[in-house]
């Protein structure tokens, strides 16, 4: 990956089509990243919810 370009050549600019399309898929990036870490959040709720009725509270 490294010897891909020369050293000294810079980047190009993005066109603004890029841009929108490289925004989109950051958003749904994150909104994937924060649906899994509520479905977490959620299962572990209701674990730690059945454990403390099986038990019968603390």
């Amino acid at each position: 990956m490294a010897g891909d370009k020369p050293a000294d050549e810079a980047p190009r600019a993005l066109t603004p089509e890029e841009t929108k399309a490289r925004k989109r898929r950051n958003l749904m990036i994150a909104l994937g990243l924060v649906a899994f870490i509520i479905i977490v959040f959620l299962v572990t709720l209701f674990r730690i919810g059945e454990n403390i009725t099986q038990w019968g509270g603390l």
